[in-house]
């Protein structure tokens, strides 16, 4: 723990809001192991209860996790603001950025022309009472779905997948509920699940998809809720296969307590087919978001599923947000309608899969295993992610350290390859495979 900052409180809820405080204003920095609840407790003359109670908090909002004999430490993103948050690092001078995540921008369709198009054409002004799900949209969505065989029956949107998820999340569980998740899986579900104060459990994934064993230990071990990457899985570019839907589908038969979330973010960038889960339990959802095709700041999702789980999702969201902008909705729909777009998209698939295949096979001709059915990303395991993450740095390349994806999976590198260009595949493979396996230094004897 950083030695400026003093931790106080003579109650649970006043060391918890020290601890807080510390995290917002970056003096506790993620990764921050904080004191062992017996030291804490005789610094701050109280009782072991007390810090222990103050701890449960913290580790119930997700603000800390318990790491065994690694003992308490600040979460890599806490769900709480600090100060420095909006202001993002500039890049190392020289240091190419393979850890983002994110789709490369010069493949994403301008939107200039079709804000045009919607400025010029604007209609009649949307009222609180008349807001809500486009009809149009709606039905050019269900088309959409079906195309890729979801049964796409009640509808509904939300500000992106994770959005979405959230809200399944807090319509069907409770905190203190366990929820199967993806291991390794989307970092950014990982801290919500934490934030929501539910318990993750995770499940080993393969080229395949979630690996039917691991789910049905998840099931046995209490799961509430089951939540499946279709294609394009971040980190690890799974994409589940008809096999793999099928044996979960026989899996997730008659399990009336469980909640079945899909999310097919990827959608059109996708090169692999569709074999959707939706509608093996009775209460569903699948969730298809507009970001990573058309744009980030494009903050839509189509949620569609079982009748009472896509009222529930609906009902919440007109006790808050409302609803998603129309003005959105109608940027969404032109895009999607406008065929010069689409061309832009298989282009843009194209590119991913050429250079995610191009990458993996430079890393096989070396004796290196990736992985990367679909999507941006590849994923590399290794024996030691710090050292492989250093000596990569050391070189010139960045990459996200597996540690963000993982629960109890072993560990890896999540290797984004939107910024690659035809000509980094072979020297970012050479630095890999020095980073995997250094050179020892020369041996000298007397």
């Amino acid at each position: 723990m950083s030695a400026r900052y003093q931790l106080t409180g003579t109650t649970a809820v006043e060391i918890s809001a020290s601890i807080e405080s510390g995290i917002r204003t970056d003096a506790l920095p993620p990764g921050t192991a904080l004191p062992p609840v017996r030291a804490l407790a005789a610094e701050l003359s109280v009782s072991p209860a007390t810090v222990a109670r103050a701890y449960q908090e913290l580790r119930q909002r997700g603000l800390v996790a318990t790491a065994g004999r690694h003992g308490t430490r600040v979460r890599p993103r806490p769900p709480v603001a600090a100060r420095r948050s909006a202001l993002r690092p500039p890049p190392a001078p020289g240091l190419r950025d393979l850890s983002a995540g994110e789709p490369d921008p010069r493949l994403l369709p301008p939107l200039g022309p079709h804000l045009a198009a919607l400025a010029a054409d604007a209609g009649a002004p949307i009222s609180y009472s008349g807001a809500g799900v486009l009809p149009e949209l709606a039905e050019a969505a269900r088309a959409r779905l079906a195309a890729d065989g979801v049964p796409a029956g009640e509808l509904t949107l939300t500000g992106g997948a994770l959005d979405g998820i959230e809200r399944l999340l807090g319509a069907h569980l409770r905190p203190g509920d366990a929820v199967a998740v993806e291991d390794p899986g989307w970092a950014n579900l990982l801290d919500l699940v934490a934030a929501l104060g539910l318990r993750p459990i995770g499940v080993p994934v393969d080229d395949e998809g979630p690996i039917v064993a691991g789910v049905a230990a998840a099931l046995a071990a209490g799961a509430r809720a089951l939540i499946v990457t279709s294609r394009a899985q971040n980190p690890t570019g799974a994409a589940v296969t008809a096999a793999r839907a099928a044996a979960l589908r026989d899996l997730l038969a008659g399990r009336p307590d469980l909640l079945l979330v899909e999310d097919d973010h990827a959608a059109e960038l996708a090169r692999v087919p569709l074999h959707p889960l939706a509608g093996a339990t009775p209460h569903w959802a699948f969730l298809r978001s507009a970001s990573k095709p058309f744009g980030p700041d494009l903050r839509l999702a189509v949620l569609t599923g079982d009748e009472t789980t896509v009222a529930r999702v609906a009902g919440r969201a007109r006790a808050g947000a409302g609803w998603v902008s129309t003005v959105l909705q109608r940027l969404v729909l032109a895009l999607w309608r406008d065929p010069d777009v689409s061309e832009l998209i298989e282009d843009a698939a194209d590119s991913y899969d050429r250079r995610r295949q191009a990458l993996l096979a430079a890393l096989a001709a070396r004796g290196l295993v990736g992985h990367g059915r679909s999507g941006i990303n590849v994923w590399l395991p290794v024996s030691d992610e710090t050292s492989a993450v250093t000596a990569l740095r050391d070189a010139g390349w960045s990459v996200a350290p597996g540690a963000l994806y993982r629960i109890a999976g072993p560990p890896g590198l999540r290797i984004t390859v939107s910024p690659l260009e035809d000509a980094d595949v072979e020297p970012l493979a050479d630095a890999l495979t020095r980073a995997l396996h250094p050179t020892p230094p020369p041996h000298f004897t007397a």
